[in-house]
């Protein structure tokens, strides 16, 4: 079974690049005692909506395909701590995660999820395809990889209009087999695009292991290109944070787009559909008990003197019952008009 990485794989820059002052690490100094803690809470958010998500698709209240985010909360909740209310984001249908650390508010996601009028999509997209314009958030995909080439539009649009914006676009490990990604790739580094290409590989592109699939290093696909690409521990909060926070400058700054590849693991199947015989129960076991980002990160918390078991139960208290409200605002808010 493959192991996150500690340290974080850099393929070489291109000749006239700057490099980033150090390479990202596991750790940030500079994040506050205060962000540290909502970093937990925003990875506990995402962990206790997708529960209930799942609870409700179980119950027959959200229909169609729901894929969630169980096991990566790191990786958005750190990586979009770098970024500004300038930058846009676009993602796949594994997107609950990604919309709520946006700023999307939780009933209205929700309410989209159930196919409710006061869903961010009226109650048409349902669960992979909603957006928010005011939150810069430009939807869930269903297609696997359509949103790469979206994304590298999003970023083009930043430097066309020279608003020192940038485009996080994520994809799956799945996603990166596709023509269309290095069709973006060709055209972002050609361009200089400001787009940083986030891999969330999660290990499995629906029930088909990464190394059965996928040839070499998905950090390293974009070498070709000149592209730089690194390698994240995506279940560790500050290391995601660090490597963020030394490449979108990089990217920002008018050197073209980088590859951060997340090593991160999902709990759940690829869909609610998903049995996901396809692993061990072993493998399973060794993530949830020994890697799980939000359990080691609330350790590091109490050990660091921030808080204690108690203040934990109580965020967590907190987080169930905005979830819990937002849960009660989808099932009351009417369902679309038949017109």
């Amino acid at each position: 079974m493959a192991k996150p990485a500690t340290k974080p794989k850099v393929v070489a820059l291109p000749a006239d690049a700057k490099s980033p002052a150090n390479p990202p690490g596991s750790g940030s100094n500079s994040v506050n005692a205060e962000t540290l803690k909502q970093f937990y809470r925003d990875m506990l958010l995402i962990r206790r909506f997708e529960e209930r998500a799942g609870q409700l698709y179980g119950m027959g209240l959200i229909g169609g395909f729901c894929h969630l985010y169980i096991g990566q909360e790191a990786v958005v909740v750190g990586l979009q701590a770098a970024l500004s209310e300038r930058d846009s984001v676009v993602t796949s249908y594994r997107d609950h995660g990604h919309m709520l650390v946006c700023g999307m508010d939780p009933k209205g996601v929700m309410a989209e999820l159930t196919g409710r009028r006061d869903g961010y999509s009226k109650g048409k997209g349902g669960s992979m395809h909603m957006f928010s314009r005011e939150k810069r958030f430009f939807g869930g995909h269903g297609i696997v990889g359509a949103q790469v080439p979206i994304g590298t539009g999003l970023a083009f649009g930043h430097k066309y209009a020279g608003d020192g914006g940038l485009c996080a676009c994520y994809l799956g490990d799945g996603a990166v087999n596709q023509g269309q990604v290095y069709e973006s790739f060709n055209m972002a580094a050609l361009w200089k695009l400001p787009c940083l290409y986030v891999i969330e590989n999660n290990k499995y592109a629906m029930g088909t292991a990464q190394a059965r699939a996928s040839a070499g290093e998905l950090h390293q696909r974009g070498s070709a290109y000149g592209i730089p690409g690194v390698q994240v521990n995506g279940m560790d909060v500050l290391a995601v944070r660090a490597a963020a926070d030394q490449w979108v400058p990089y990217v920002r700054s008018g050197q073209g787009p980088v590859i951060l590849e997340m090593l991160t693991y999902r709990y759940r199947g690829h869909s609610m559909s998903d049995p996901a015989k396809y692993r061990t129960k072993e493998e399973l076991m060794e993530y949830r008990e020994k890697r799980d980002p939000i359990e080691n990160f609330g350790k590091k918390l109490i050990e660091r003197g921030l808080v204690n078991e108690q203040d934990l139960k109580q965020m967590d208290a907190e987080v169930k019952k905005v979830v819990v409200e937002a849960a009660e605002f989808a099932t009351e808010s009417p369902e679309p008009g038949v017109e």
